[in-house]
């Protein structure tokens, strides 16, 4: 019965984001089999045995932070994606993209929240490469932090359409660049005044 509570308790934007990242981590997991893609700080030796949704659910559990932090640590995510296009998410990096970001954005958006030493414990890292993670996370993303309300809408609504659609990520699109290695993103373009949807290759 506590099992039940605590499922119908859990914010339907961990359903979404999971969602979303385990079709872009794997639509990349293929390009990789391709084209070979560099390592970063956030790759793992192997891929963690706990899946994105489990892992989100888990860091949602204990860390005790609102939800609107898990849209603001994609907005963050989709940043520092489309600054290091180089190293497309995948399933080696994405669950240290992740603690990290929502770190970032907790301690950005909530007025009281863990230390690094707590984040890295729920993230099943240590604290050091907590430190390393979210270091290299800022400087990434060129420290990218604020998020407007009208940007925090869009991808609400954002994650919204793709949960409803659940449209497999295209192998091929027209609007892809396939002369480019392919990298998928879920990137958006930052113009405030178009808020247009993009997917960065």
């Amino acid at each position: 019965m506590a099992e039940l509570a605590e499922t119908t308790a859990m914010p339907k934007v961990i359903t979404f984001l999971s969602s979303l990242l385990q079709r872009v981590a794997e639509s990349n997991d293929l390009s990789q089999q391709l084209y070979p893609q560099k390592v970063s700080i956030f790759h793992g030796l192997s891929r963690p045995t706990i899946s994105i949704q489990n892992y989100l659910e888990r860091i949602f559990k204990y860390a005790n932070c609102s939800p609107s932090c898990f849209v603001v640590a994609f907005v963050y995510l989709d940043r520092f994606a489309q600054r290091q296009s180089c190293f497309p998410i995948n399933s080696f990096n994405v669950h240290r993209l992740l603690i990290t970001s929502v770190l970032i954005s907790v301690k950005f958006m909530d007025d009281i929240y863990y230390n690094n030493a707590f984040y890295a414990k729920v993230g099943g890292i240590s604290t050091e490469e907590m430190n390393l993670l979210e270091v290299d996370f800022l400087f990434g993303s060129g420290f990218q932090l604020n998020v407007t309300p009208i940007m925090f809408h869009t991808y609400c609504s954002y994650l919204q359409r793709e949960m409803l659609t659940q449209s497999p990520l295209p192998a091929v699109d027209p609007p892809l660049n396939m002369a480019r290695l392919q990298k998928t993103h879920c990137c958006f373009n930052e113009d405030e005044s178009t808020h247009q949807k993009q997917l960065a290759v």
